[in-house]
């Protein structure tokens, strides 16, 4: 089977076709199609191409799904002794990809 490690939002990604990831957020439509060009590795079920930094001529494609808020995280900050402690509540804008095609 054909897989790829391709990067966009700072982190990187190994993925085959008919896969669902979730992604920082993409400014993209739901159902439109994006082509990732950063590819990083390329394994064709035979042969291993490793990229330098990239692998010239490999694309990932990708239909997006949905536009979504992820699940809730907190981040508390504390001293101790000091009797400061601060509780922030945050979601992420993450956007799911159904990747449709490593080339």
């Amino acid at each position: 089977m054909a897989y790829a490690v391709f990067k966009t939002g700072g982190k990187q990604y190994r993925v085959q076709a008919g896969d669902q990831i979730d992604v920082e957020k993409l400014v993209a439509d739901v159902d439109s199609e994006i082509s990732f060009d950063e590819v990083l590795l390329v394994n064709d079920g035979s042969t291993t191409k490793v990229g330098a930094p990239v692998v010239e001529g490999a694309t990932v494609k990708a239909k997006v799904v949905d536009q979504f808020r992820g699940k809730k995280g907190i981040a508390f900050k504390f001293k101790r002794r000091q009797g400061y402690h601060k509780t922030k509540g945050y979601r992420r804008h993450l956007t799911k990809l159904e990747i449709v095609s490593v080339a």
